[in-house]
């Protein structure tokens, strides 16, 4: 498993020289050896989502995320970081509420006594799991839907781009994306990565948000294989079945 994510991550990343990698994984990403270096750095959380989609059960969900993590976060605050995030989407598929997937990370990963007005305004950039992983996790649990989810996870500062990848991806996994936001994340990927997102949802079909009244409900979408084409005709494909998902739900 180690194996196949580093050479999965280097596929898929090499195309990308200068999208923004930290210094130590851009080293790693390019290197002709790549070894782990003892990072605890943030982006282990960030890159771990699909292990918590992926995953039959929480052993599983542990044990996929420091596979894939430890190959270069092997540092333990690393590793605890993420799988934290990865637990936290398994539990949000698995239909737990925030207040006994709050109970989870509080009792086994970090206390979780604090507010997100409370650190506001003291709040500063940080790169590390355990200066960001918490903050993402509770800008989920205030949440209310899955753009305010992302909202309250910007509105806090810091490693923003980060810390909003992890809270979204646990709001995904509890609310569903809704549609529109969907439809126009999907027009950012390229050819490649497009089809790297179908093929990985044909398997695990992204769930949906819908608005009920006062409140919001989640959908699962159905599975279906996006036939592999130009951008263009992929993209068309996909926002079709988007469509699809919301109308028929």
């Amino acid at each position: 498993m180690s194996e196949a994510a580093v050479k999965a991550m280097r596929e898929v990343g090499r195309p990308y020289l200068n999208c923004g990698y930290g210094g130590m994984f851009w080293q790693w990403m390019y290197s002709d050896d790549p070894q782990p270096y003892n990072s605890f750095g943030n982006g282990a959380a960030m890159r771990v989502s699909a292990c918590g989609i992926a995953a039959k059960t929480l052993d599983e969900a542990k044990l996929l995320s420091r596979k894939v993590t430890e190959v270069t976060h092997n540092h333990p605050e690393g590793i605890k970081g993420a799988e934290a995030a990865a637990i936290c989407i398994y539990l949000a598929r698995e239909g737990k509420n925030t207040l006994e997937i709050r109970d989870c990370v509080n009792e086994r990963y970090y206390p979780m006594n604090f507010t997100l007005d409370g650190i506001r305004d003291g709040y500063r950039f940080n790169e590390t799991c355990q200066d960001t992983v918490p903050q993402a996790i509770m800008a989920f649990l205030e949440s209310t839907g899955f753009e305010d989810a992302i909202r309250n996870a910007i509105s806090i500062g810091g490693d923003s781009d980060t810390l909003a990848a992890i809270t979204g991806g646990i709001a995904e996994a509890y609310y569903g994306i809704p549609t529109d936001i969907r439809k126009h994340a999907l027009t950012f990927l390229d050819e490649r990565l497009l089809k790297i997102l179908n093929d990985f949802e044909s398997v695990y079909p992204p769930a949906l948000e819908k608005n009920a009244g006062n409140q919001t409900v989640k959908v699962n979408g159905r599975k279906r294989k996006i036939a592999n084409g130009s951008r263009g005709e992929m993209m068309l494909a996909v926002m079709l079945a988007a469509d699809d998902d919301f109308e028929s739900s």
